[in-house]
């Protein structure tokens, strides 16, 4: 990405708004939390996230973006990302249920995803799920002004392949903000201390995206989920934050 980034610096107010933004995209993805279970369809999920966004006086980010015909992203499994939500798809004991939605409010955008269990998960599968949380964590932390974006990919990285897991290359986290995607990538692999150099002010989107198998997917034919090649599960956690002064701060709180 280089010196082709085109990074648009957060103010305090800015960063306040998005913060609004962010608490409720996380409050949404509570929401939907608490009605996962065994035998809830992926439709009735991305009807509470469409519901309660919009409750709070906010908008569903994915909604109509490119196209996309739902408010959240609802991947089981061996899907990664951008799971269609359908009043087919029947949640069952041991899935992996990955959510991913945004909430627009006030122009600005909060964007965050988490990998829940559906009842007692199988022990690779909570393996997985621990790893990608303690991914993003990792990489958060190194979210710092005078370090570099290779710093937040090469911790992401190395503390999934220590762990026997992969990380997706083909999609990345982004800068947020007024818009869903800008500038700059920041992928979930790297080089510590290469890449753009971070600064205060801006604001980043993290989102590990972990397999338990090999790192290559493809994408269905309905043109959006994306699974693993091999069949293998998947998790994604994600959460907005902003760089300060004072470290990192998570805007995707509730």
């Amino acid at each position: 990405m280089g010196g082709n980034a085109v990074i648009t610096l957060k103010t305090g107010r800015e960063i306040s708004l998005m913060r609004d933004a962010g608490r409720i995209a996380a409050q949404a993805l509570l929401a939907v939390g608490e009605k996962i279970r065994p035998g809830v369809t992926t439709w009735e999920l991305d009807r509470v996230a469409n519901q309660f966004i919009k409750s709070c006086g906010a908008e569903p980010t994915f909604l109509g973006y490119n196209n996309f015909p739902a408010s959240a992203c609802v991947s089981v499994n061996s899907e990664v990302i951008h799971g269609l939500p359908s009043k087919k798809r029947v949640l069952r004991e041991g899935d992996l249920v990955s959510v991913d939605l945004g909430a627009t409010y006030h122009g600005y955008i909060g964007d965050t995803a988490y990998t829940f269990p559906v009842g007692q998960l199988p022990q690779e599968a909570a393996a997985l799920r621990e790893t990608t949380w303690e991914a993003l964590l990792a990489g958060i932390a190194k979210a710092l002004p005078g370090g570099k974006i290779g710093d937040i990919g090469a911790a992401v990285q190395d503390l999934c392949e220590a762990r026997g897991c992969s990380v997706v290359r083909s999609y990345t986290g982004h800068g947020v903000g007024r818009a869903m995607h800008e500038d700059p990538s920041v992928p979930n692999f790297g080089t510590a201390g290469k890449g753009l150099k971070l600064r205060a002010g801006m604001t980043i989107a993290i989102e590990p995206m972990v397999n338990a198998g090999r790192n290559h997917v493809t994408v269905l034919p309905d043109g959006w989920t994306v699974v693993t090649r091999d069949g293998s599960l998947s998790a994604h956690m994600e959460h907005t934050i902003a760089i300060t002064n004072n470290g990192p701060v998570i805007l995707t709180e509730a």
